[in-house]
């Protein structure tokens, strides 16, 4: 192995989750502080934020900048308010909170907008 490929093979790179076929959150096993020349083995839980996926991530960072403002989010990323709400209520499931009970109407404009349902039917459930 070249000097190159063992300075890469140190680098961090962030965790492999999800992992397939794992139901249960990692337990992490060794820490190793490099500037203090010492690694502490043990088990070592993560805490919810740790264990969230590249796009959940990305969404509480952006949201966090914008200070929660949904409308914001939804400038920023371009798409529908009820498309950044279901992104926002997956984050929320994602640290292990229910969402509150939304807007039916929210639901029926994402499920139209992410071309689930025709807007037939959308309007059909509109007008219950």
């Amino acid at each position: 192995m070249t000097p190159a490929q063992r300075y890469t093979a140190r680098m961090p790179r962030p965790l492999p989750l999800p992992f397939p076929g794992a139901q249960d959150a990692p337990i992490v096993t060794e820490l190793e502080f490099r500037d203090a020349g010492a690694t502490v083995r043990g088990e070592f839980t993560l805490n919810e934020f740790a264990t969230l996926t590249p796009d959940n991530l990305e969404f509480l960072r952006l949201y966090i900048k914008v200070r929660g403002n949904l409308k914001e989010v939804e400038r920023v990323l371009g798409v529908s308010y009820p498309t950044v709400r279901a992104r926002f209520d997956t984050l929320l499931r994602a640290i292990g909170y229910e969402p509150e009970p939304q807007d039916p109407r929210d639901e029926t404009l994402a499920l139209l907008e992410r071309g689930e349902i025709t807007p037939e039917e959308a309007t059909r459930r509109l007008r219950k």
